[in-house]
């Protein structure tokens, strides 16, 4: 929180008091609760992972959201739980409008949240999710051993490099969006929420206002943001270009192509664009989308059905697994096609056996339980929380989209409401925390809430 309260003190702002209440607050909780902790702990388990997960994210968007509640702008408990959900959560959804004119403390705290929360989703899939045995990174358990796929044998070398790594393309990303026209503030910001695939911009207009260099730019670090940050170890670290060539890298970018040129084709029919605005607006909201960053230049809403129906789908796909991305992810859409072809297989030949393979590797039985699971428990969701909101009084499109927008921590949804154009502060403080509750699960891959919220896992050792 310094570096924001800093600004605010350089700027005059009366919002550096809510960011230095914050600060002695977080500290003197924080110490207290270390020196009563001093001691051994017990060893690792199942139980204490799900847990430490959990609870750090609940903690940690509860701290973020002081900052909001203590500073000068009248933000209610609710707006400023949205909001550093939002960030952390790398969603990119807003409850504030007015954003050209907000302190420019706050907006560099918006930013940093989603680059912290970038940051600690891959960690979560590279080093955490496969010792709790969900989520994204589940597929690397297949028959080969897991160890020999680790792009480095020591996970603090690992750690230590993907820190590097992050902090190196934020940086670069800085340094061009500077050189495209931006100014450092703005440039420093939206670095940030690029990389993290999050979303949160320093304008009401987002990218609106910026040329075809900035644009281009941001293209290229959504897309890096939703790689496998494992493919840049391989790459840099050992030079290993065939086993950085992950099999859902390039789906993702052909389901990018598939999307874009019915987007192109609705832009350019629309006739508000020539033919080289249609093609680089199309190119970026679906790029946007698909990473699940949430940037907008225009109002793609208003393409037509098609468009609409476009970045519908696009809302669904997500990145890649070990990226920063959300979404359903790139590698379960593979899974589930060759799951679904193996199917097709076996009802022409029903004594044959067909497995199930990613990466020139068969899928072991577990990998593809996680993955059908994941894919009934998602469904479940989106089609249980488009009822409660339509409960609220939403109509059903801003329901649906906006439970879907939230679950894969897209941002932006479809409609007036809370489309492209909309934000999502006229919402009922019930259809925002239950927007809340989606991000959560979407961010923590489902499965961790679930298995907290589950009565057995309460139950004896």
């Amino acid at each position: 929180m310094l570096p924001a309260m800093l600004v605010d003190i350089i700027d005059g702002n009366e919002d550096w008091r809510g960011f230095l209440s914050a600060i002695f607050l977080v500290s003197s909780l924080s110490g207290a609760v270390i020196l009563a902790n001093r001691g051994q702990f017990q060893p690792f388990s199942l139980r204490i992972g799900f847990l430490l997960v959990t609870t750090l994210w609940l903690s940690t968007s509860l701290v973020s959201s002081l900052p909001f509640l203590f500073g000068a702008r009248d933000i209610t408990f609710t707006d400023a739980a949205f909001e550093a959900v939002s960030g952390l959560t790398t969603t990119g959804a807003t409850v504030f409008s007015g954003l050209d004119d907000m302190p420019r403390g706050l907006l560099l705290w918006r930013s940093t949240t989603q680059w912290l929360g970038g940051i600690g989703i891959v960690a979560m899939g590279l080093l955490v999710f496969p010792f709790l045995r969900i989520g994204g990174m589940q597929f690397f358990r297949m028959e080969s051993s897991e160890r020999s796929d680790k792009p480095v044998a020591r996970i603090q070398t690992f750690a230590i490099s993907l820190i590097g790594l992050y902090c190196v393309l934020t940086l670069l990303c800085m340094v061009l969006y500077a050189f495209g026209g931006m100014g450092w503030f703005d440039a420093l910001n939206h670095a940030m929420t690029t990389i993290s695939t999050a979303g949160f911009s320093t304008h009401d207009s987002s990218f609106a206002k910026y040329g075809d260099l900035v644009l281009v730019t941001a293209i290229v670090f959504m897309l890096i943001g939703a790689m496998p940050f494992t493919a840049f170890f391989l790459l840099v670290l050992n030079n290993d270009y065939k086993r950085a060539m992950d099999s859902q890298i390039l789906a993702l970018l052909l389901i990018i192509l598939m999307l874009m040129v019915p987007a192109f084709a609705s832009a350019s029919a629309h006739g508000s664009l020539s033919a080289a605005d249609a093609l680089i607006h199309s190119l970026f909201n679906v790029v946007s989308i698909v990473t699940t960053t949430g940037y907008a230049t225009t109002d793609y809403t208003q393409w037509g059905t098609l468009s609409a129906g476009v970045f519908l789908v696009a809302m669904f796909v997500g990145g890649c697994a070990g990226s920063t991305a959300g979404g359903f992810k790139t590698y379960r859409l593979i899974i589930l096609f060759q799951t679904l072809r193996v199917s097709v297989r076996e009802l022409v030949y029903p004594n044959g056996v067909f497995p199930v393979y990613y990466n020139n590797k068969r899928i072991s039985p577990e990998a593809l339980q996680s993955v059908t699971t994941f894919f009934t428990a998602y469904i479940a969701i989106l089609f249980l929380f488009t009822l409660l909101l339509a409960a609220t009084g939403l109509d059903l499109v801003t329901a649906f989209t906006g439970t879907l927008a939230t679950l894969s921590n897209v941002g932006p949804a479809l409609g007036e409401i809370i489309g492209p154009a909309g934000h999502f502060g006229s919402l009922s403080d019930t259809a925002k925390w239950l927007l809340i509750m989606l991000m959560f699960l979407g961010r923590l891959e489902i499965m961790t809430i679930l298995v907290i919220a589950s009565p057995v896992f309460w139950r004896g050792n």
